[in-house]
């Protein structure tokens, strides 16, 4: 069970810290897949130095020229990574108004950390526990 989050949280304190991650070689056509389990809201283009190359989510796809193969092309990294550090609150106050539920969680050198995850009902943030009993229950 997870602890009571307080206004006093950072980032760092809600963020998954196993979130999935693709290669920079890989295909849009592999992003697109990626994309029809309901739970995906961004995919993470990540280097082999733990660099965070790109976030894509699912409007991004939309708008792909044609003849691009690559995922690491598309996509952004602006208003879309926050710091271990930041205010929890301060995040939840950028993603919601938005209507958006991710951000990507990365250091000083551009490395990822985690991901913040926004419950679909609001209730909180996903934990690394609860996307691994997920994931068992198939």
């Amino acid at each position: 069970m997870s602890r009571q989050l307080t206004s006093g949280d950072r980032v760092a304190d809600a963020m998954v810290t196993r979130p999935k991650t693709h290669a920079p070689q890989s295909t849009l056509a592999e992003i697109r897949a990626f994309f029809d389990d309901d739970h995906v809201h961004m995919a993470l283009i990540v280097a082999p130095d733990r660099r965070l190359v790109t976030t894509i989510e699912r409007a991004d796809l939309s708008a792909v020229p044609p003849g691009m193969v690559l995922a690491a092309a598309i996509g952004t990294l602006a208003g879309r990574t926050v710091r271990p550090r930041d205010s929890l609150a301060a995040a939840a106050a950028a993603l919601l108004p938005a209507g958006r539920r991710r951000l990507a969680v990365v250091d000083e050198m551009g490395r990822l950390l985690g991901l913040l995850c926004a419950k679909r009902d609001g209730t909180g943030y996903c934990s690394d526990a609860g996307i691994r009993s997920r994931e068992a229950d198939g």
